[in-house]
């Protein structure tokens, strides 16, 4: 509720990361800045570790990203799924791209992947009985468990970390 009835006048929250100093990543949930490239955690997560991978570059179309963007942004959310999937144990993952308000994009003006990890049985019945979700990880706690496995990954990582 508090992103459906927030304003969403303002700065891009992905050109915002992009250009955020290592030392806020944690409180903006930004775990890899690359230069063409990003991932951070989503703020209003489907499920537990729920990975944004967005280009550096406001886009609103895998069309208008020039080749050397696309590339590093298709390379990061293959990275981003292989750490994913080992960090968190997922049996699957749910990957894709919601292009334009109609699609389902939340954020339609700045193109971003989605990487959700999923396991068997992991769609309770909350969602249908009471329109809620049950998130069984804070999400710094996810923050925290998945800054390390980006480590390898060139880039600027968070500060002090």
């Amino acid at each position: 509720m508090e992103y459906i009835l927030g304003s969403k006048q303002g700065a891009c929250i992905f050109c915002d990361f992009g250009s955020a100093p290592p030392s806020a990543y944690r409180e903006k949930l930004v775990l890899l800045v690359q230069p063409h490239a990003l991932v951070c955690l989503n703020r209003y997560p489907f499920a537990a570790s729920h990975l944004l991978v967005a280009p550096r570059r406001h886009v609103s179309d895998l069309s208008e990203l020039p080749d050397e963007a696309f590339d590093a942004l298709m390379r990061l959310l293959r990275d981003t799924c292989t750490r994913l999937r080992a960090a968190t144990t997922a049996e699957g993952l749910n990957v894709g791209f919601n292009l334009g308000k109609a699609a389902g994009a939340g954020i339609a003006d700045h193109l971003h992947a989605h990487a959700v990890p999923r396991w068997s049985g992991d769609v309770n019945f909350m969602p249908v009985l009471a329109d809620v979700r049950v998130m069984p990880e804070h999400l710094d706690d996810s923050w925290v468990r998945l800054a390390p496995v980006f480590a390898d990954l060139p880039g600027t990582h968070p500060a002090g970390e």
